[in-house]
This record gives C-alpha cells, structure tokens and sequence, in this order.
C-alpha cells in the first residue's frame, strides 16, 4: 500500500511508516544472535539484466504521488464541497422524532424500515456520491436503496443504482449532522409509525425533533480519501488542475539527485490502472500522471536509479482501502476473467513503453492483494499472464508478485519458483499494531531480528524466487522522531520547501545508519526512507 489504510486510526505522528524496499540478492543472510548463515543461491534473472542498479537493491518508495492516499498528504481534499461525504463514507439515519434508525432489513434485498432503536451493520449505508449534495446509498448487501413500484414506499433491491436510486441530503443550515433526504419524485423521506420509510413529505422544516422527516445523520468508520474520492469529489474539471500541480510539485527532479546522491539505488513508484488510459482516463480519473511517470524515467536515466513500477490500484481493487482506489472499499478484483485481462492490459502497456529504458529494473504486478477475496487461484493466473506480458518487451526487467496479504507466506513460492526473474514481495509492518507503543527502539529491533529474520528466511528457498521486503512498518514511538529530525537538520538543512517536524521526508534517511543500524539486522543496508510523509511547503 502506500500503507496499509485499514489502520489509519491513529493520529499521523504515531503512523509514520517505513517504506524499505528491499530486493534480497542470492547472497542474502540471515541473522541471529550469534552469527549470519549465508542463504543458497537461487536463480539470475534472465540474460540480460537490467542496466542498473546491481543487488542487493536500495530503494524508496514514492507513495501518494501517482496514487493518492489522503492520510499522505490531506491538503489535497481541502477544496472538496461537503468533503465529510466523500464515496464510501458510512453513514447511519436515525429518525429525530421516531428515535428509530433506518435499516436495510436483513442487510438489502427488501424492504427499508426504521424499527431499530441501535445501529450495527443494517442500518450502515455506503455513499456513491454524485455531486456535493446527491448520492446513492448502498446497503451493507450491496444492494441500492430507492423508491419502490408505488406510494414512494423505500426499498434497498437495485444491483445498479439508477435515478430511482438517487437522493439528495439536505443539511440543517446550524446542523451539519441533522438532514433531510430528498428523493428522486421530489418528495422527502420520512419514518412514519408502523416502521416502513416512505419518501411522501412535501412540507417545509424547522428543522425540530417533531419533523418526521428531520434525520440525525451519523458518519462511522475510517473514511477513504483515494484517487477515486479526490477526483469525484472535486469533479474531473476541478480536480485535474488540483492533481496535475500535485504530480509536478511533489515529486520534482532534485529529489531523484538526492536519491542517488544518498546512497539510494532504485525508487519504487506506484501507479494506478487508469495511467494505460492516460490522457483520458474513464471517469472519474484525471490525465496527467503518464507524463509524471515519463518524467521519473528520465530523472533515473540521469543520475543511474532503478525503477520497480508498482501496479497499486488494480481494476476493481484488490483490496479495500483507498490505496486502491476502491470506491467504497468493495474489493471486486479477480472476480472476472474480463478483470483479469483488462488488469494485464495494464501491464503489458508499462512494460511496452519502458522496456527500452535501462532503468527499467522491475515490474510490480499488484500491490497488497487481500485473502480470501482476491483468491489464490485466480492471482496466479494473473500473474502468470502478467509475467508473460512483461516477458513479450522485456527479458531482462524483475518482475515482482506480492504475496496475499492474510494469506500463507510461502504460498506462492511453488508457482513462481519456475520463473526466471520473479520475486516474491513482503510486506512487515509495525506501526498499525498498539503493542509497539511503548517498545523502545531496541526493542523494536529485537522483535525485528527474532521475528521478521525468521519470516524472512521462511520464504527464501534454495532455487526459489528472489524476495522483495516493499514495506516496513515503523515503530510507532514517538521518541524516535527526534532522531529523523535532528539528522535531517545535520544532512539537508538548506533543503528548499519541505516541511520538517513531525512530518518526514526522504531527507531523514540517516536515522537507520545512525540509529538502527538495519544492516545488522537483516544483513544489508536498507535505507529508511519515507517520502510517503514528507509534505511540501508552498
């Protein structure tokens, strides 16, 4: 993920992630207390290889530049009418004068009452928005709320939402939370007393407790802030130029000089499906991020970086958070033979176009697919198909598969042990679990050489797959922050338009060498990097 949305709770501080990005040579070793024991070799990727860089790899991840992801930088929403309901936001109705929420009676497919005076997964609807103040409400089976055959009678039966599905929530000018909910014949929802939810209201509002039409709108969960949310929220006209000045500020020429200047051998660069369609994107995307992406070539042909192009958001979404781009955090990839091949498509055009770049160093297929639903049967077979469209433009380019997330760790090692070039992609995070807390930074590399050094081990097998560590979580304490500050005033000082803080940057590297000493973790000098927190100032 950029990171891992699910868990974005916590205030930004205290999520500071890691992006490591590690592609382990045959070399690799693994750590105990006492002593490294050299790994076996296992296969080259196929002749000849990529221009550069050589392995062991170094590498930051560019996160919530060509992918957005809210919690990265949430200025970027800040222009967005009514930004709180954005898609996928849940929200709950509760009646103000019944005291009854409305339910989607046993989660969709029926009727819609409001006959419950507590609210749970029934009565939490998923906004598909269509302007500021219109939207479609999906209930928790999937099905979309809208008038019935007759008498505005409310029922949640549409698999499509179409204009019977379509409402508009007009809020309390002093009350942002009290609403009323127009439906499409122009009249206003209203609970009335045997339970049933009828749109048949035609007088206006004082907005009081004894309006049956006055609802108490409550949002719950995490919201999403993706791609998807920021360009349909805004409006494609409006969020074109509000994205095209993000792409061409955030991630900028300097920073790549830096990079490698650094130390730095490879940037990792997540891209969203919608860039193959790129300048016209379907709705609601935005053009502009291929000529990003043409950029970062060019920059890394200049200063001798790698770049591993990182597929991020898959058609669909593999898994259901806003670094997918999911819409309203529904996980609908692999569910189609006609998904699978439109997400293939998407490959076999980023490797067509960069296959002639010598920094073309890998291909990621998909990032962060999630159990059960992204099945395993139907990831090998993309990935398969994948692997041959990078093979058809390039012999030589890597070609990343990542592991399933909540899935076994070693499942894809049979598959993929007969690819030449494959890699198995792990991800290890900490910062989303509350019991590193209060872990000191030693015990914070203790937990990393007893636990992940073993995990690691698990999936790097004699003849097997190269693996590929793309993300590390970092401790979530906030003690540790000092150290990123203070060797970024002693590296960069003078390092124009970046704000430092407790908001960090690719410019804090120096905290890994200086602090945790990763190579003695893991055997190798992994850069720690976060250009997926750094902000930059106006």
């Amino acid at each position: 993920m950029g990171c891992r949305g699910g868990a974005r709770l916590l205030p930004l501080v205290r999520r500071l992630c890691f992006v490591v990005v590690l592609l382990c040579a045959p070399c690799l070793c693994s750590v105990s207390a006492a002593k490294r024991t050299p790994r076996p070799a296992v296969k080259p990727p196929p002749s000849p290889a990529p221009a550069y860089p050589a392995l062991p790899v170094r590498a930051v991840c560019l996160g919530g530049w060509l992918v957005t992801e809210g919690w990265i930088l949430p200025p970027l929403f800040d222009g967005i009418p009514n930004k709180d309901l954005l898609d996928g936001t849940q929200v709950q109705f509760k009646s103000a004068l019944r005291k009854t929420y409305i339910t989607a009676d046993q989660g969709g497919g029926g009727a819609v009452l409001a006959n419950r005076t507590l609210a749970s997964d029934w009565e939490t609807f998923k906004l598909w928005r269509i302007n500021e103040t219109t939207f479609n409400f999906r209930a928790p089976g999937g099905q979309f709320v809208g008038i019935g055959a007759s008498d505005g009678i409310i029922v949640a039966t549409a698999t499509a939402p179409a204009l019977p599905e379509t409402f508009q929530i007009v809020r309390c000018p002093f009350d942002k939370d009290r609403v009323r909910i127009k439906a499409a014949n122009g009249y206003f929802v209203q609970a009335i007393a045997t339970g049933e939810v009828i749109a048949d209201y035609g007088e206006p509002t004082r907005w009081s407790d004894w309006d049956a039409s006055v609802f108490l709108m409550t949002k719950v969960g995490q919201q999403l802030q993706g791609e998807y949310q920021l360009c349909n929220g805004y409006g494609t006209d409006k969020a074109a130029p509000v994205l095209r000045d993000h792409w061409n500020t955030y991630i900028v020429e300097d920073d790549f000089k830096f990079i490698a200047s650094s130390g730095l051998t490879a940037v990792r660069i997540p891209v969203g499906w919608w860039i193959a369609s790129d300048p016209n994107p379907p709705a609601p995307y935005v053009g502009g991020s291929l000529q990003a992406l043409d950029n970062a070539f060019k920059w890394a042909e200049k200063y001798k970086l790698g770049v591993i192009i990182d597929l991020h958001a898959a058609p669909g979404s593999q898994n259901p958070w806003e670094h997918s781009s999911s819409r309203d955090g529904t996980q609908e990839w692999g569910t189609t033979d006609a998904n699978i091949a439109q997400t293939v498509q998407v490959i076999e055009f980023l490797a067509s176009r960069y296959a002639t770049s010598p920094s073309l160093f890998a291909v990621e297929l998909m990032n962060e697919p999630l159990a059960p639903r992204a099945t395993l049967e139907s990831l090998t077979r993309y990935y398969r198909d994948g692997y041959d469209a990078v093979r058809r433009h390039s012999p030589a380019a890597y070609v990343v598969m990542s592991n399933r997330l909540s899935g076994n760790k070693t499942e894809l090692l049979p598959f993929a042990a007969g690819l030449q070039g494959a890699v198995i992609d792990v991800h290890y995070y900490t910062v989303f679990n509350s019991m590193f807390s209060n872990f000191t930074v030693q015990q914070n590399i203790d937990f990393v050489r007893t636990n992940f050094s073993g995990e690691l081990a698990a999936v790097t097998t004699q003849n097997g797959p190269l693996t590929f560590v793309g993300k590390r979580g970092a401790p979530p304490d906030p003690s540790i922050y000092y150290y990123y500050y203070y060797y970024f005033l002693r590296g960069k000082k003078e390092r124009k338009g970046w704000i430092a803080g407790f908001l960090f940057s690719v410019k804090f590297m120096r905290f890994v060498w200086a602090e945790i000493n990763t190579s003695v973790l893991l055997g190798y000098e992994m850069i720690d990097l976060d250009l997926q927190v750094c902000v930059k100032a106006n």
